[in-house]
């Protein structure tokens, strides 16, 4: 269907270092203190979530146009977890917090589709399940 790229540089150590993090028509500063403190940027938490939150709410306006009725919105905001284990920082959960206006659609039919664009939703399969391979082709130069 479709192929989309996005692009980080990072610059100097982990607390003093700094990076961009690009994509369409995004471009953004990103830094310890933004990911792991209250700083000024972005960090890749606050992506996921966009991508979750977004994914998620296209995926049950699908469902619900799939049932005939248009829906009038969906706003979908996404929570983002960052503790530490063993390993490291690891995302252990994201919630999602969405309100939909939509004439028409009885409340059970809404939980059902609300349930499933949660399952289903391209973003959610990568997370829950591991759908996707990573490939990596890393170089060392100079």
């Amino acid at each position: 269907m479709s192929i989309r790229n996005a692009k980080a540089v990072w610059n100097g150590t982990l607390k003093e270092g700094n990076g961009k993090m690009n994509f369409s028509n995004y471009s953004g500063p990103y830094t310890f203190a933004s990911r792991f403190e209250e700083g000024e940027g972005t960090n890749p938490e606050e992506l996921v979530g966009a991508a979750q939150a977004g994914c998620y709410s296209m995926f049950l306006s699908a469902l619900i146009s799939g049932e005939g009725l248009t829906p009038k919105s969906i706003e979908t905001t996404a929570t983002v977890n960052l503790q530490k284990d063993d390993i490291g920082p690891n995302i252990t959960n994201i919630k999602l917090d969405s309100t939909v206006v939509c004439d028409g659609l009885a409340q059970d039919k809404f939980d059902e589709l609300a349930a499933a664009a949660k399952e289903k939703c391209p973003i959610s399969r990568l997370y829950a399940g591991g759908t996707a391979k990573i490939d990596l082709d890393a170089k060392l130069v100079g």
